[in-house]
C-alpha cells in the first residue's frame, strides 16, 4: 500500500511538470497573448523590465517545482520533503529565467521620440512646404531620424532641402521656419 501512495505522489509531481511544460511551450509560442493579463506591474505602471508574474517565469517554477518534487518521491522521500525540493528547485530555476530576461531587457534601445523632444531643433525639408500649405521635414534625434508633417509658422513658402527650425507644434504638425 505504501508503494501505491509513493506512485500517487510520484505522478501527482510528473503531472504538474508535464503541466508546466506544456505552459511553458505554449506561453513561449502565444507569450504575447498570455502576457497582455500579466499580474506583475512596475511602480511607475510602464511595464520597465521582465515582471517575476510573467507567464514564463511563472510556468517555468510549476515545471520545476513538479520535476523536484517527483526527484525527490522517486528518491524515497516523503511528500513534505519533496514538496520543499521542489519549491527551492522552482525558485531556482524562475530565478534564473528571471535574471536571463532581465539581462535581455537591458540590452534593448529605445527608439521612442517624443514630439516635444523636436521643438527648437534644426530638420531638413523633405517635401517644399507651399505658401500656407503643409510638407514635411526630416530631423535627426541621436539615432533615430524622425519625419514629421510640417507648415511654415509664418506661412511662407520654403523649398525642398532648406534647413528649418523647429519653433512649436500644433497637434500632429510641427511649425517651423527658416533656421539662421
Amino acid at each position: 500500500m505504501n508503494f501505491l501512495a509513493n506512485t500517487s505522489a510520484f505522478v501527482t509531481f510528473l503531472a504538474i511538470a508535464v503541466f508546466g511544460f506544456i505552459f511553458v511551450i505554449a506561453s513561449s509560442i502565444l507569450g504575447d497573448v498570455f502576457d497582455h493579463g500579466d499580474l506583475g506591474h512596475d511602480s511607475d505602471g510602464h511595464g520597465a523590465g521582465p515582471s517575476i508574474l510573467s507567464s514564463r517565469i511563472l510556468s517555468v517554477f510549476v515545471t520545476a517545482f513538479g520535476s523536484f518534487g517527483a526527484i525527490g518521491i522517486h528518491l524515497g522521500y516523503g511528500i513534505g520533503v519533496s514538496t520543499a525540493m521542489g519549491f527551492g528547485g522552482g525558485v531556482v530555476f524562475a530565478a534564473v529565467i528571471y535574471a536571463f530576461a532581465s539581462f535581455l531587457y537591458s540590452q534593448q534601445a529605445s527608439s521612442h521620440v517624443r514630439t516635444g523632444d523636436l521643438v527648437g531643433n534644426t530638420a531638413q525639408v523633405s517635401v517644399a512646404i507651399p505658401k500656407g500649405g503643409v510638407g514635411q521635414v526630416r530631423c535627426t534625434l541621436g539615432d533615430t531620424v524622425v519625419e514629421k508633417v510640417a507648415r511654415s509658422a509664418n506661412n511662407e513658402e520654403i523649398s525642398v532641402n532648406t534647413l528649418v527650425k523647429i519653433q512649436n507644434i500644433a497637434g500632429d504638425v510641427v511649425l517651423v521656419g527658416r533656421a539662421e
